[in-house]
């Protein structure tokens, strides 16, 4: 019986991806190895920023990249992101069930925050374990094992819905379930790949996979 669920955000309950693709763009697009492509940045996708930068520039040190990239995807933060579909329909009846839940997130904590509440999820959530809060981010099982802990639930209890590999390796590493959604830009055979022990085709799979839904 599944009593906790976590949520990546990005590209998994937040549709981020056209935002995060054209922020990379927008800070490559002048850049010694030319632009980037859509085929390019997608692999990479939920990983930190600091190593999407390095793996894109080449470069150890992308101390200047971050404040472009940062500064892009906040201007445009508001116009290009929305939920996926039926994302706060379900939240709120998991929440009605007696369902913990928490985001576990590559993302940094004020920008995290700030989607959260701007989508009125932030009330559902009470754990939120950003790339701020750890030594070592997903794939590592720390950030699913600190949401854990601050939940006080047990893993064999947890599910964990993500969009990318390191979401499910990180939930498999700290012992919980991991579900993959089929909208995630890699594609569900990589999903599968890692284990996944579920896909979500829609959000309102996880009627079934909790528990039927009560009319």
């Amino acid at each position: 019986m599944i009593e906790t669920v976590l949520f990546d955000l990005d590209g998994t309950i937040i549709d981020t991806n056209e935002l995060i693709i054209s922020s990379f763009m927008h800070v490559f697009e002048k850049g010694p190895k030319g632009p980037l492509s859509r085929e390019g940045i997608i692999p990479h996708m939920g990983t930190t920023l600091e190593y999407q930068l390095q793996t894109f520039s080449g470069q150890e040190d992308v101390s200047q990249l971050v404040p472009l990239y940062r500064a892009y995807n906040q201007e445009h933060h508001d116009e290009m992101v929305r939920p996926f579909p039926h994302v706060n329909e379900v939240v709120q009846w998991l929440h009605g069930q007696g369902i913990s839940m928490g985001i576990v997130t590559t993302k940094i904590r004020p920008s995290t925050l700030m989607t959260l509440e701007k989508f009125d999820l932030a009330p559902y959530m009470s754990a939120v374990v950003t790339v701020s809060d750890v030594e070592h981010p997903k794939p590592h099982p720390e950030p699913v094992l600190k949401a854990v802990e601050q939940l006080g639930c047990k893993p064999e209890t947890t599910l964990m819905v993500g969009d990318s590999a390191v979401d499910i390796q990180s939930a498999k590493a700290a012992g919980v379930l991991a579900a993959g959604v089929s909208w995630s830009l890699k594609g569900e055979q990589v999903l599968r790949d890692k284990g996944a022990d579920f896909i979500l085709k829609d959000m309102r799979d996880l009627y079934r996979i909790v528990g039927q839904k009560q009319e």
